[in-house]
């Protein structure tokens, strides 16, 4: 069972900056662009913000980026680096955690909306950011696409990682949009293993959730590079619109 920390405690915190193609410049900066292209000349707020990834580099191009995260573990690996206590952290869970102040752009990616594993919870963030943001504010989500596609019938589990060192395999509940996503690792000569819960939700499904928060859809791409979203895009990035008033 997770701690007050969640599923990101101290063990999870210390390793999770270890990820080098998530934390590889070429995969960052392309999130960065797209952020900073929709913040304008607002405050932004990121929902998990975690140990800083993309709160650091939208910070160096000077915009003020705020955050909420459950984990304290996590928000410690962020105070520890450079510039890390120059931006404000609000802990709790983005559901319902109200931070001051008034933004241009909420943002919440690498399949974070997943953390929340239920539709209640997820329907309860996509009001929570329509409440934070500014009119003409966005909320930015970037999340897997379900591979249900790759199950054959009857079939749960999915293999997504294969690699020496790393299996990566997650299993499918096709009747509660559960997705327990199972890891072993090899470090130092043994074996760990760790295993987390999501919900996976369908674009259609967030679209949705947007509606009843009052947002307006925008946009939708296949990654940050805004490929095309087709029927076999594995991920998307999706842009709600809170409605300009007067």
């Amino acid at each position: 069972m997770p701690g007050d920390d969640g599923y990101f405690d101290e063990h999870r915190a210390a390793t999770y900056d270890d990820d080098t193609a998530v934390f590889d410049p070429a995969a960052v900066m392309p999130v960065v662009d797209f952020l900073a292209a929709r913040a304008g000349d607002g405050e932004v707020l990121e929902f998990g913000i975690g140990t800083g990834r993309i709160a650091l580099p939208l910070a160096r191009r000077g915009i003020r980026v705020h955050g909420i995260d459950l984990s304290g573990a996590m928000v410690r690996r962020l105070r520890s680096k450079q510039k890390g206590e120059d931006i404000s952290v609000t802990m709790g869970d983005f559901v319902s955690t109200v931070v001051d102040g008034s933004f241009s752009l909420v943002y919440l990616v690498f399949n974070t909306i997943m953390n929340l594993t239920t539709q209640a919870a997820q329907v309860a963030c996509f009001r929570n950011a329509a409440a934070h943001l500014g009119p003409g504010g966005h909320f930015v989500i970037e999340v897997m696409v379900p591979q249900l596609q790759r199950l054959p019938k009857g079939e749960t589990l999915v293999a997504f990682d294969l690699s020496e060192g790393h299996w990566g395999v997650d299993r499918y509940d096709v009747v509660s949009q559960g997705l327990t996503s199972h890891h072993a690792s090899l470090v130092d000569g043994t074996v760990e293993l760790s295993a987390t819960p999501f919900r996976y939700v369908w674009p259609a499904e967030l679209d949705l959730m947007a509606q009843l928060a009052d947002l307006t859809y925008v946009e939708r791409w296949a990654d940050w590079h805004r490929q095309p979203f087709t029927a076999t895009s594995n991920s998307h990035v999706s842009v709600w619109m809170k409605p300009k008033t007067g």
